[in-house]
């Protein structure tokens, strides 16, 4: 027999308080059920009263009485009102969450059964996501575990909640839609900027600019435009040239970066550190002022204009929270169309590949004869095994040589970053860049 008790909803206190209204779960009305069970129930005494068979009343009194009591007592009257409330929208990998699920129901209940459904992807670290409460009507019972995040989004999504009276005559099984998104953000390291800034000024950032303006780095000579100040004529060259020639500097503005991460299936058993690199540089940018895009190389890439500030920095970690190691062997295709058409002239290059197929490798080349500076962070998928025989001692010596000579030839293209993933990325730049 299943009651017709509704359940409301309630969004978490992260979001703006917003109600949903649950439909009631589907079945038999239990008023017309009992109404039906005790009239059929009084048959009986009627007909031993007409019979004038009174044993018959005497053994089916007891039973009567139990259901009519039942009825009074424990019959549900009113809804049942839950919400889950996590404190934050994002969350670091490796982090512990708290999740708490909130019940209060309108009228007594004994047996109310409440479970949150959690991700498949998140590992419950601490208490239940399951627990049987005993309230009086409007008394609030809490149910609190914790998860451990992972790095993506994570879609809490129902509640099953079960209500049982004490003989089990009204019972009810529904499943909440009940929905909140939690982002497992990647770690970041505290780096250093591994791009170059030697040969700049004492300016307001510390790379030359694309835009060309007033400054202190001189950039070429041509000839002077009405609305030119006096003071940038060139004599010499006008003297040499018969023309008013005037110089132009570079703006002491910040360089733009671009990070290009390479999202192909070989890379994924460094993947991880690929991600937690570029957030962390990232992050690195932010706090350095300089705009930055994002190009996440997937089979269909993805491409983040330049911006500022933390709004665009929270847009691209979202991007690098989901993304996942795909089917990408046009990477070098990919590469070469955005930065001849997207990427900003004379931008700074960031890009993140362990450099393990022919096409990464050729997207590197693309970049540098283009003539844009490139910084290459790769992890090395070799440093993640440790040899335990003498024969994988010298086969993982011969790749090492390998991936070395690989480096070699590809470092005419950009300063690579040979980052042995058990060393902290920090260390890792350092060695190549004397800071």
């Amino acid at each position: 027999m299943i009651p017709r008790f509704g359940l409301q909803v309630y969004w978490p206190s992260t979001v703006p308080a917003e109600r949903k209204e649950v439909e009631p779960p589907k079945g038999a009305s239990p008023t017309a059920e009992l109404g039906l069970l005790m009239a059929s129930a009084w048959v009986i005494p009627l007909v031993a009263f007409f019979l004038l068979r009174w044993e018959l009343a005497y053994l089916v009194l007891p039973y009567v009485t139990l259901v009519s009591a039942e009825y009074l007592l424990f019959k549900p009257r009113g809804e049942v009102k839950i919400w889950r409330s996590i404190p934050h929208h994002r969350y670091l990998e490796g982090q512990e969450v708290e999740v708490e699920v909130h019940v209060v129901p309108e009228f007594s209940v004994e047996h109310l059964l409440v479970r949150d459904i959690v991700p498949e992807e998140l590992e419950v670290v601490s208490g239940s996501p399951g627990k049987v409460f005993s309230l009086a009507a409007g008394e609030e019972g809490v149910l609190r575990y914790r998860v451990r995040m992972k790095r993506g989004v994570h879609h809490f999504e129902r509640v099953e909640v079960s209500y049982r009276d004490p003989l089990s005559f009204f019972s009810a099984d529904s499943l909440v839609e009940l929905f909140t998104e939690v982002i497992g953000v990647p770690q970041v390291y505290d780096v250093p900027t591994p791009y170059s800034t030697r040969g700049t000024k004492i300016t307001v950032g510390p790379l030359p600019s694309p835009l060309i303006g007033e400054g202190l780095e001189f950039h070429a000579v041509r000839e002077y435009r009405p609305g030119d100040p006096l003071k940038i004529i060139n004599w010499k060259a006008t003297a040499r040239t018969g023309k008013i020639m005037a110089n132009e500097f570079e703006s002491e503005r910040k360089v733009d970066v671009v990070f290009v991460v390479d999202a192909s299936r070989r890379n994924l058993p460094v993947f991880d550190y690929l991600i937690r690199a570029a957030a962390s540089i990232m992050l690195n940018a932010l706090n350095d002022g300089t705009g930055f895009g994002l190009l996440l190389a997937e089979e269909v890439p993805l491409w983040v204009r330049v911006n500022y500030g933390k709004r665009h920095f929270f847009k691209c970690i979202d991007f690098l929270s989901t993304a996942k190691p795909d089917v990408n062997n046009v990477i070098a295709y990919q590469v070469e169309h955005l930065a001849k058409t997207a990427f900003p002239p004379r931008s700074q290059i960031v890009y993140f590949s362990p450099l393990l197929t022919k096409e990464s490798q050729e997207a590197l080349k693309i970049l540098g004869e283009l003539g844009y500076n490139v910084v290459v962070i790769s992890p090395n998928p070799n440093s993640l095994y440790t040899p335990t025989t003498e024969e994988e001692e010298v086969a993982m010596k011969l790749v090492e040589l390998r991936r070395k000579a690989m480096l070699r030839e590809l470092s005419a293209y950009g300063l690579i970053i040979d980052w042995d993933v058990k060393k902290p990325l920090k260390v890792a730049i350092a060695e190549v860049i004397k800071l």
